[in-house]
């Protein structure tokens, strides 16, 4: 294992050391209704129904030159949004292309979501009417051949994976894997023999393979699919995972959220429950971890700028509501951002996942809390 001083992180690399861990039990929702899944409804930020899309918060958040202020809340969402978003359980994706920007994620009930590169216009896409009628846990963004995208989805609770075009149009469902299903781990091959449940939290993409974390499960390993995009897309499960369920090095106690490094080579894997974010080589090697600070459960993360973003289900004081952790290059917490004790918004109990974008010099994030849900945009201060 890599080691660095306390308080040392090397974002790059995506290996770290803080602090102390902590727990936190968790279990999923169901949702049955089914979506309209006609054209895309959107809506002006300025002309929001309903009243200003910022009523007047607490103030800012945040330390030295990563303050923010609120400057959407979901209010600013298009009002087919609504109904889905009380049960927001997902998370983010930035199209990181040159010329592009745009956000995606999706709502129970609802489907597909897009925010503009500029954050001023809001609109649900049409998606597959048996994507919007349940959860999409997470979003990726990844890109094939003359820089064509697509957005994957974690299907937690349909126990599939789902790839559309960067307008929602599905063009794959990956299914679970069964009895039949080939796996070079015993344990893996058991579980599936055995009914275990398929249960996706969070899938990354590199190199024509899709890593898949399973959290929800007693299984608790990455797995991995070949993806292919001749001809359309296909993904197909391999013998290869990694992790398990524990405490040990580079095992999960929930392995939720799963990101790409920089460096573009290291795999990240945000443990829950473990208050770790653990590092791996593409052979599944355990290179290290980040422990988070004492109570934070890490949900996911994010790079942008030299920084990491970190959103976590609990704080260590629970009663302030949730933290975003913002991470420099030099491997210190910079800025800790508290959306219900400094902003006032207070469904922001546990922040389920956050991602940050820089536009013009200035760092804006976005954020979703969960149970209940709710949908924040932030605006640096300067």
């Amino acid at each position: 294992m890599l080691t660095r001083p306390i308080g040392r992180v090397m974002l790059g690399m995506g290996v770290a050391l803080l602090s102390a861990a902590g727990a936190f039990a968790h279990e999923g929702h169901t949702h049955d209704s089914k979506a309209d899944s006609s054209a895309p409804e959107r809506i002006v930020i300025a002309a929001a129904a309903g009243g200003s899309a910022a009523p007047a918060t607490k103030g800012v958040t945040g330390q030295g030159n990563l303050k923010f202020k609120v400057l959407h809340t979901s209010k600013a969402l298009p009002a087919a949004a609504m109904k889905g978003l009380n049960a927001a359980h997902g998370g983010f994706a930035v199209d990181r292309r040159e010329g592009k920007g745009e956000i995606y994620f999706a709502l129970p009930k609802v489907g597909i979501i897009r925010i503009s590169a500029d954050m001023n216009k809001i609109e649900v896409l049409p998606t597959d009417e048996t994507m919007a009628a349940t959860n999409m846990h997470n979003t990726t963004v990844w890109y094939g051949k003359e820089s064509a995208a697509y957005l994957t989805f974690p299907g937690n609770q349909s126990n599939k994976v789902y790839t559309t075009t960067i307008e929602g149009g599905l063009l794959n469902t990956l299914d679970a894997p069964t009895s039949e299903t080939p796996f070079d781990e015993a344990t893996v091959s058991k579980y599936f023999a055995d009914g275990g449940k398929f249960v996706p939290t969070d899938v990354e993409v590199l190199d024509k393979r899709f890593y898949v974390t399973t959290g929800y499960s007693p299984l608790d390993w990455v797995l991995t699919a070949d993806v292919g995009t001749e001809g359309g897309i296909s993904a197909a499960w391999t013998p290869f995972a990694f992790g398990g369920k524990g405490n040990g090095p580079g095992q999960f106690g929930t392995g939720h959220g799963i990101t790409i490094a920089p460096d573009g080579k290291t795999i990240t894997v945000a443990d829950r429950a473990n208050a770790e974010i653990e590092s791996f080589d593409t052979t599944g090697k355990h290179l290290g971890k980040l422990d988070m600070p004492k109570g934070s459960l890490p949900c996911d993360i994010d790079y942008q700028s030299g920084y990491m973003i970190v959103g976590c289900l609990k704080g260590p004081n629970p009663d302030l509501g949730a933290p975003i952790y913002l991470v420099d290059d030099a491997g210190e917490i910079k800025s800790t951002i508290m959306i219900k004790e400094d902003l006032g918004l207070e469904k922001f109990i546990h922040i389920h996942n956050a991602v940050m974008v820089e536009r013009d010099g200035k760092f804006y994030i976005i954020a979703q809390a969960w149970n209940p849900g709710d949908f924040a945009i932030l605006e640096q201060v300067k």
